[in-house]
């Protein structure tokens, strides 16, 4: 895709999801309608329940919506079979999560170069840029156990640009760590989004870790509230 292209890289239609509770249908997201611009870096924001969890695993193609539709990278999402969605997330998008999800038994080398195995590539070279990227050049063979948190989230981080992602989800990157490590993490993103260009998501109920990407989107009951771009 030409560099020129602004077609978007991520554009969700009148996207809606409801779930059954209680013998009742509850709406949980309604008319969701935006677009995201290849290199953009959006934060969606929101009070616990509002939505945003939920709209990021349509996005990401985690989930099937009820009504609506999401294209990433120009698919149609609600067009591909399950095992479909896993190919398109594993070539085209890289996750971040507040838990980390590091793989407790591999190195922070190891569990960066996992993506790329996973596509046969000989990633070491790969990896050791990545962590010395994040400020882990002298943690590459340590596990998880024997890592902060902060040091943790930078390995998460890396691996999720392991496989040159179009677009990254982090959902609440920040969550377990506390302010000045969180501000760190969040610099990482905003850097690697800008140098490589890859199309930053991040769901946060941080306003002030929001407030550093140029478009934020808010939430409230299911619905956007705000679309502001700075």
């Amino acid at each position: 895709m030409s560099t020129n292209d602004r077609t978007p890289v991520l554009q969700c239609e009148q996207l809606t999801q409801t779930y059954r509770s209680g013998g009742r249908e509850l709406t949980v997201l309604k008319d969701i309608t935006f677009a995201l611009e290849p290199g953009g870096f959006l934060a969606i924001v929101g009070p616990s329940g509002s939505g945003k969890s939920t709209l990021l695993g349509l996005l990401a193609g985690l989930d099937r919506a009820a009504a609506g539709r999401v294209l990433l990278d120009g698919q149609d999402l609600s067009a591909l079979t399950e095992d479909e969605r896993a190919r398109l997330r594993g070539e085209k998008v890289g996750f971040v999560f507040q838990s980390f999800q590091l793989i407790p038994t591999l190195t922070a080398r190891e569990n960066v170069l996992v993506p790329l195995e996973l596509r046969g590539e000989d990633g070491g070279p790969r990896a050791d840029e990545l962590l010395a990227r994040v400020g882990l050049a002298g943690r590459t063979h340590h596990y998880p156990a024997q890592l902060s948190g902060g040091e943790q989230q930078r390995v998460a981080l890396a691996r999720a640009f392991a496989n040159r992602p179009r677009i990254l989800f982090a959902d609440e990157p920040t969550g377990n760590l506390d302010a000045r490590t969180g501000g760190t993490i969040v610099d990482l993103m905003a850097e690697l989004n800008r140098d490589a260009g890859t199309t930053l998501v991040l769901v946060t109920h941080d306003r002030e870790l929001a407030a550093r990407a140029p478009r934020m989107i808010r939430l409230s009951d299911g619905v956007i509230v705000e679309d502001v771009t700075r």
